[in-house]
């Protein structure tokens, strides 16, 4: 350093370095860094002194050389491009006047807590340690894609970005980034513009409880093909703009209880293809834009009939157990919402769902909503056939009404043939009339009493028993079409 003559604050921070000691230049502790510009020369440091010291910093026989810098104004561009830097850094609650920059760069431990920044271009960072931005104000783009993390990273508390200045790329770019630990951008974390954490690999935990994700009418969260190693929670998050978790893998739960999601007029959240172990919305807000799960696979789904948007997209959706448990006929209108239409595989996972807690009584319910539904795409004569079957047996899944048909139809034949014998056609032959097993002849198309061959109705009797006849023949019909689907389902 013979070349640079050093302030006496930037000498304090070169010695101190050597000995791992904390610089500490803030008039009381926990002021914040906010009016970092107004700092004067004694609480500014250069950057290329910050530099040239984590470089080629001095060594003490016995210490550990460490930079911790606290409440200082750093003056100028932090340059470690590609830079290999020994120490960990921790520049905590300083005042950046320009983006620094740690592009390629390797470091031991990054601390930036509490710390303003104009931005942090970060792409392909190596990291030993841990990552901490805790509580930091970061007025440009955050730019760690590819960046490599070997511990966790910490977000929780900050904010970037500025209210309605919308930049032309993400305030927060971890893209492609391999975090080793937990992934914490919770406690009040803001982000005003995108959050892209596409193709991103986190080894623990990402946590979003608490924030926010401002990008009204644009994307929030772009994190598609995200890779989790445990759970994803978002409790209580706020987020204008879209939620994109297409195609991504966490083995866990992603927890939206409590959470806002908000995109009118295009779609909150996009979670085609999800693969996750639970997905919750428990006391979410309504939400507001469509919602996609096509093609997602979920072991559970917990979220109530009136959190779900006026626009859904189910096509392909597989779940083993929804909940809470509610009434089918609370469950069912929300498929009658689907962009698009009429999707048989819906009403199965319900019914499926229903199945496995026992609830047969639902299940029956459910796909009897679905012939029903299906019945409105039909041509007019197989809605004809499609209304007589549910009008008589429900489409199989009434039983009871066809027993109530057939005592109704059996009653009516008895009295009027008790009342009225028909005559016998081989009055030698012929066995004693039974008015019960006549009309039984009648109405059982198979099964055969002997009544029917030996006797006659004649004028309006002949006619009820060509009726008893063909409402036999419709009964068994519809009973046998109830009976096969009984049968596929099992």
């Amino acid at each position: 350093m013979e070349s640079m003559e050093l302030t006496a604050t930037e000498a304090r921070v070169w010695e101190a370095y050597a000995r791992g000691r904390t610089v500490d230049l803030r008039p009381t502790d926990g002021a914040a860094a906010d009016s970092g510009a107004q700092w004067g020369p004694e609480r500014t440091v250069r950057a290329e002194v910050l530099r040239a010291l984590l470089l080629d910093g001095p060594h003490q026989a016995g210490g550990t050389p460490l930079l911790r810098l606290t409440g200082a104004r750093i003056s100028g561009r932090l340059d470690l491009q590609y830079a290999e830097v020994a120490a960990p850094v921790h520049l905590w609650a300083c005042y950046f006047d320009e983006e620094l920059d740690l592009y390629g760069a390797q470091l031991r431990q990054l601390y930036l807590g509490r710390s303003v920044l104009p931005g942090l271009h970060a792409i392909a960072l190596r990291v030993d340690g841990s990552l901490r931005m805790s509580g930091c104000r970061v007025r440009g783009p955050v730019r760690l894609g590819g960046a490599r993390i070997s511990g966790p990273v910490f977000l929780d508390g900050a904010e970037l970005g500025e209210e309605g200045v919308r930049l032309t790329e993400p305030v927060l770019a971890l893209n492609r980034v391999t975090v080793d630990g937990d992934l914490q951008a919770d406690g009040g974390f803001t982000a005003h513009g995108l959050v892209r954490l596409t193709g991103a690999v986190v080894a623990g935990n990402i946590t979003f409880d608490d924030a926010v994700l401002s990008s009204p009418g644009r994307t929030a969260l772009q994190a598609s093909n995200l890779s989790g190693g445990t759970d994803l929670s978002a409790m209580r998050l706020t987020a204008y703009g879209l939620i994109n978790l297409r195609s991504a893998r966490i083995p866990g739960r992603i927890d939206l209880s409590y959470a806002r999601l908000s995109n009118p007029g295009g779609m909150a959240l996009r979670a085609s293809s999800l693969t996750v172990g639970e997905l919750w919305f428990r006391e979410a807000a309504p939400i507001e834009g469509s919602v996609s799960l096509r093609r997602s696979q979920l072991d559970l789904l917990y979220i109530v009939p009136e959190t779900w948007p006026e626009q859904v997209h189910f096509d392909g959706l597989t779940y083993s157990m929804l909940h809470p448990h509610e009434p089918a006929e609370r469950r069912l209108p929300v498929l009658d919402r689907d962009f698009d239409g009429y999707v048989p595989y819906s009403y199965e996972q319900i019914a499926a769902a229903y199945r496995r807690i026992g609830d047969d009584a639902a299940a029956r319910t459910v796909l009897l909503a679905k012939h029903r539904r299906h019945r409105t795409t039909l041509a007019w004569y197989a809605k004809a056939w499609g209304y007589l079957q549910d009008f008589i047996v429900g489409y199989g899944f009434r039983p009871g009404r066809a027993a109530l048909w057939f005592l109704s139809l059996l009653l009516v034949g008895s009295v009027t043939y008790a009342a009225h014998h028909p005559h016998a056609l081989k009055p030698d032959e012929a066995p004693d009339f039974d008015p019960v097993f006549y009309t039984l002849d009648l109405l059982l198309p198979i099964v055969g009493f002997g009544q029917e061959q030996a006797y006659a109705a004649q004028g309006a009797y002949q006619s009820l028993s060509y009726a008893l006849i063909v409402m036999g023949w419709i009964l068994a019909t519809t009973i046998a079409a109830g009976v096969t689907r009984a049968i596929s389902r099992q």
